[in-house]
């Protein structure tokens, strides 16, 4: 039975190449995916932006492997939800339904903004890169 839920997103530069990622989260509340599709569109908006750590999802750069360009910003794009029998994979033991709470949270909070060209990312790579790893 497919009762996990995969949140696909990615990141598309400016001159739009992409990279994609996905995070398996569980559904304990059989939460229907036009529910969760509904609340995410609700917080994200119509441009489906959103900051990857500040979420605590992983951020899928083009730029992690190699340098930053001109046409790198530091947003990332929701791109679906669906039923999936894979395992969980969210590094933080949520459900869906605190990882929506916790995105509804953020975007009332205010999402942050960075410079990914500033010379601090490579301290806040090093840093968001031990925050996944716990």
């Amino acid at each position: 039975m497919n009762t996990n839920i995969k949140f696909n997103y990615m990141y598309r530069d400016a001159s739009n190449y992409k990279s994609w990622g996905s995070v398996i989260f569980i559904n304990p509340g059989e939460t229907t995916l036009s529910d969760i599709d509904a609340r995410l569109l609700n917080v994200f908006g119509n441009d489906r932006l959103f900051i990857a750590s500040q979420i605590r999802i992983p951020e899928v750069f083009l730029y992690l492997d190699g340098d930053i360009t001109i046409d790198d910003h530091c947003f990332h794009e929701y791109i679906s939800v669906e039923f999936t029998a894979e395992a969980e994979n969210n590094k933080h033991g949520r459900s869906i339904n605190e990882f929506i709470k916790e995105v509804e949270h953020q975007s009332n909070v205010g999402w942050q903004p960075f410079d990914p060209t500033d010379p601090f990312l490579s301290s806040r790579k090093r840093f968001i890169g031990f925050l996944d790893a716990g």
